[in-house]
């Protein structure tokens, strides 16, 4: 089988590993990409319904979750969601804000591809697609061996950018993990992230029919608050709110919904018993709710009163079961349809700098391999930029 040496060789071609290998280019490295699928970057492709939120310009560290809430900060301070702007700005892709600072291509997700290949091309970064690894191993006096269907490569840097365990049609594997154990590296818990909720068999039942019905609420889990769009499925609950919550949500746990945000509905109510309105709760909830969801609730509390008989208990209960359902999820739809993997690499044994692995020089994780977890929003993408910046500057 063929040998070559090269100076780094990143193992996955997405959006951490591209922008590693961009950046290690522009320093002279000779780089080497290895990517298992025959494309490169599916899942920027598909983000963003096919357009790719590729930033946030609101993001901090805040925007994180990671047993070690302090590590992504030195990353995401020296790759900024300005500078890759400037990239998109460079190249000349429009591009628009959309909500809460969440940055889309007006066009397609493929201009941003385009862009990581035009700008890897200039580095001198070379990719090889369908090129498998079998096998790594340290050489002595440093450096690494990488055993692949496309021949040996020799490098004096190796780089992990693999990603998760999300949407496995896309190519997930457990890889990156898989390496970080062989060098001894421990493995924060995985879990499913940003992900729909699924119903118990009871709550399947209250509400069958409702796919489709979305409604603005704020969800809660582990005292974080999200307030965005609910959407009930066959299955569940999705909608960005519990995709949000689901990140911080652990099982066994249930979901803190507010149905009428911004609404005090106990002064609501109130006011109408004091008008004397004859008007039934359906209809008042169906100002600020969904007519059918509106429906559906009184139908399961059993609320049938018109306003004014409602008794003081009766109104009081009303009014806190709409502003703190608590909802109790069997489960959540996993992996197939998360947008990331919770937990990772552990953060402990990786610079905050360079990402470089404190114990094995040479050897890196970046992106979503890592215990690094962005909220929902382009926040994934920023850490993907950022961690592979950092990591492509020091090779």
């Amino acid at each position: 089988m063929a040998r070559e040496t090269v100076d780094a060789v990143i193992v996955g071609a997405g959006a951490a590993g591209l922008m590693c290998a961009i950046e290690a280019g522009k320093r002279g490295r000779r780089v080497l990409v290895l990517e298992h699928n025959a494309q490169i970057a599916r899942k920027i492709l598909i983000s963003g319904g096919g357009r790719c939120n590729f930033t946030n310009i609101h993001t901090t560290a805040e925007n994180f979750f990671s047993a070690n809430p302090h590590f992504a900060k030195s990353a995401l301070a020296r790759f900024t969601p300005r500078d890759f702007i400037a990239m998109v700005e460079r190249h000349g892709i429009a591009y628009h804000e959309k909500t809460l600072g969440q940055l889309f291509c007006d066009r397609a997700a493929t201009e941003i591809v385009r862009m990581l290949e035009v700008d890897g091309a200039a580095a001198g970064v070379r990719i090889q697609t369908a090129c498998e690894v079998a096998g790594i191993t340290r050489t002595p006096g440093g450096g690494f061996e990488v055993e692949t269907s496309c021949g040996i490569f020799q490098c004096a840097a190796l780089v992990v950018a693999t990603g998760g365990l999300s949407i496995p049609k896309m190519g997930a594997t457990p890889f990156g993990y898989e390496v970080a154990r062989r060098f001894g590296l421990p493995i924060v818990e995985c879990r499913a992230a940003l992900v729909p909720f699924t119903f118990n068999g009871a709550d399947r039942e209250r509400f069958a029919g409702m796919a489709g019905v979305s409604a603005d609420v704020t969800a809660r889990a582990r005292g974080r608050t999200f307030r965005e769009k609910l959407l009930f499925t066959h299955r569940g609950l999705s909608g960005p709110a519990i995709l949000q919550a689901s990140s911080y949500w652990r099982a066994g746990e249930s979901v803190e919904i507010d149905l009428l945000p911004g609404v005090d509905f106990a002064a609501t109510l109130a006011a109408c018993r004091a008008a004397g309105a004859r008007a039934e709760l359906r209809t008042l909830l169906a100002r600020d709710l969904p007519k059918r969801l509106a429906d559906r609730w009184c139908q399961l509390h059993g609320i049938s009163k018109a306003i004014p008989a409602l008794t003081d208990r009766e109104a009081a209960a009303i009014a806190s079961d709409l502003h703190a359902w608590r909802f109790q999820p069997a489960g959540t739809e996993g992996y197939e349809k998360a947008e990331v993997t919770g937990g990772g690499v552990d953060t402990a044994e990786l610079s905050s700098k360079t990402m470089e692995c404190r114990k094995i020089p040479g050897l890196y994780f970046i992106g979503e391999v890592v215990d690094v977890t962005g909220q929902l929003g382009g926040f994934n993408f920023q850490w993907a930029w950022a961690s592979g910046a950092a990591a492509g500057r020091a090779l």
